[in-house]
């Protein structure tokens, strides 16, 4: 699947209130996977501090577009574009869509991925490769697309998981490895893009109440039991606060790090 046409109109934009402390103000982001969820809490903590945003998503345009929306309302230009994480063509194409749109890049959040748990003995190969086409694959392709056009400041932001660092119970052998292994790529291209002044860094979540993974459930009740430390989950919310915080000024110093928040999960 390629990267599709933007259903929200971006011409018109409602004029945001003057406010203090935009720190992202006039800056340009692209979200993967951001319609729903902790993707979706990103886009409107980025358009909150000022950012323009593009997202991407796979199916339901319905909520791309109310997410997108929910962008312009703080007064920003927000488009929403579908691409398959899965189509390294369909990713790149949406760097360009973005570019084209937003006049360029400055934030690129990583947090398209997807999860397939099974014991070793039932795991397919093809759920294998999806899984890192999704959660490894596209990572570097939207990347390596976005730094091409990013400047010194530029902003590179991946969600990973606190799986990464601990696996506490069978069948999440395949995504455990597939996020670890955006450990080593960070810390890898930390070196490629630190002279150029562009950061990069992986944001780890642990249990985070979702759609995918309500905390209501008699799984999260588990967790909440025997793995955690704080005994409840985390907010989209929160995931996006720590992005934002990466995404600023503040952050500057801040690469080739993945920085955890998890509640406890791994300690």
């Amino acid at each position: 699947m390629r990267a599709g046409t933007a259903v929200v109109p971006t011409k018109v934009v409602p004029q945001r209130k003057k406010l203090m402390n935009l720190t992202l103000q006039h800056k340009r982001a692209l979200v993967t996977g951001g319609s729903r969820g902790i993707g979706a809490a990103i886009v409107r903590r980025l358009a909150h501090e000022g950012a323009h945003v593009a997202l991407t998503y796979v199916s339901k345009p319905d909520q791309a577009n109310e997410t997108a929306k929910a962008a312009q309302a703080l007064g920003v230009q927000a488009i929403a574009i579908q691409a398959d994480s899965a189509d390294p063509e369909a990713v790149v194409a949406a760097v360009e869509r973005t570019v084209a749109e937003l006049g360029g890049i400055d934030i690129l959040v990583n947090n398209a991925g997807i999860g397939s748990f099974a014991p070793i003995d039932e795991i397919s190969l093809k759920d294998f490769d999806r899984t890192f086409a999704v959660n490894v694959r596209a990572v570097f392709a939207v990347t390596q697309a976005a730094v091409k056009h990013m400047k010194a400041g530029g902003r590179i932001i991946n969600i990973g998981s606190c799986n990464a660092e601990r696996m506490p119970f069978a069948g999440g052998a395949v995504y455990a490895m597939s996020k670890a292994a955006l450990v080593g790529l960070v810390k890898g291209l930390a070196r490629d893009l630190g002279p150029r002044g562009i950061t990069i860094n992986n944001v780890q979540p642990g249990p985070v109440d979702t759609e995918m993974n309500p905390a209501n459930s008699d799984f999260a009740e588990m967790l909440r039991r025997q793995v955690m430390a704080l005994p409840r989950y985390g907010t989209a919310d929160e995931i996006a606060a720590m992005v934002a915080y990466l995404a600023g000024p503040d952050a500057g110093f801040v690469t080739g790090a993945s920085l955890t928040i998890d509640g406890g999960f791994t300690a």
